[in-house]
């Protein structure tokens, strides 16, 4: 298909902008990685603007809790897959790019082959498990990383891994975090996010893979940009020219064992296990389903206290904690009889107003 300039004669009018870089847009392939509050936006304005290949990797569904922040669905497509149901959207705004639909789950088992045709890779996601191992594929294949996070009123970007003229590479997410520990901060479904931050961040994040594509100034490499949606008031900060780190395979992160909502209440009817519910003190008052409350931060060493063999079973609002939680004790304890809560409170209460 023959590229139709006049399509972006708008963007083409800027200066410094032309119908070359017009036509890099249209060459690039683009892999958005999470089509939540981030993916959304970033998704719409790229295919807007003429990226020619964009691929979605997701393989949520979407939930009454998502459409606050998540713009591209509406309340009739609650229960449908995130990724399918945007490439649907995407298809009327701009029917000249390819979309392609990767309904997966991103581990260490899939993704240096998801990536592998790509050019650009976009980290949309809201988790640090996956946030670490996009990173650490971004290096392992050279491919350059437009990363972004948001939580509560704040949000950040940057751009990782991008080969310089002497052919080294700039900062990466493991430059900045070498490690966090996961378990100690909630997501967006815990913690909070106004939903026009998800916007903010997210244009901005688009706006980096345009400059990457269009090797346009200013670019956040090296660098990371802070912005406070209370205050209005933005920052970078400078990370270093060359990275330090060494990342050199894949690290494999084992899925921890779970219990669906179905066995936890036959589990409960019959006493075969002891409940837990590990989220704050704020939390619990609001709404659980019983248990005993340890809070997580003082879950691991109270652990230590507990009866080898009874089944234990930790919940939070959505997962995410206990699953961290009990990566982090099975790691330490592989005998440990633990599991955890699949989907957290968010899945019980779903599985109560279906009834």
């Amino acid at each position: 298909m023959q590229l139709d300039f006049s399509r972006y004669s708008c963007q083409i009018a800027l200066p410094g902008f032309n119908q070359q870089k017009q036509a890099l847009l249209n060459q690039a392939k683009v892999l958005i990685i999470g089509a939540g509050g981030l993916g959304c936006p970033v998704a719409l304005y790229l295919n807007a603007v003429g990226v020619g290949t964009i691929g979605i990797a997701d393989h949520d569904v979407i939930s009454t809790s998502n459409l606050h922040r998540q713009v591209l669905y509406g309340e009739g497509d609650l229960g449908k897959k995130k990724a399918k149901v945007a490439i649907q959207l995407l298809e009327k705004q701009n029917n000249a790019t390819k979309l392609i639909n990767h309904d997966v789950k991103v581990n260490s088992e899939n993704i240096l082959e998801l990536i592998a045709n790509y050019d650009v890779l976009v980290d949309c996601t809201d988790n640090f498990e996956t946030r670490y191992l996009i990173n650490d594929a971004a290096v392992i294949t050279c491919k350059p990383l437009v990363y972004a996070a948001i939580y509560q009123y704040e949000g950040q970007v940057a751009v990782w891994n991008v080969q310089n003229e002497e052919g080294k590479f700039s900062p990466n997410y493991r430059d900045l975090f070498p490690e966090v520990d996961a378990t100690q901060i909630p997501n967006c479904a815990e913690g909070g996010v106004i939903p026009t931050i998800a916007g903010i961040i997210g244009c901005t994040q688009a706006n980096e893979v345009i400059k990457l594509i269009t090797k346009s100034e200013g670019l956040l490499v090296g660098k990371l940009f802070i912005f406070n949606a209370l205050n209005l008031e933005s920052q970078v900060i400078k990370i270093g020219n060359i990275t330090k780190t060494s990342i050199t395979k894949i690290k494999h992160t084992p899925n921890p064992p779970h219990i669906t909502i179905t066995e936890l209440k036959q589990g409960l009817a019959e006493n075969q296990l002891d409940l837990y519910d590990i989220r704050t003190n704020e939390e619990r008052n609001d709404y659980h389903i019983g248990g005993e409350h340890i809070i997580l931060q003082k879950f691991e060493a109270y652990f230590e206290n507990l009866p080898p063999n009874t089944k234990k079973i930790v919940y939070c609002a959505s997962g995410k904690r206990s699953d961290e939680l009990v990566k982090t004790i099975k790691q330490k304890h592989p005998e440990a009889n633990i599991f955890s809560l699949k989907g957290g409170l968010r899945a019980w209460l779903d599985e109560i107003n279906k009834v």
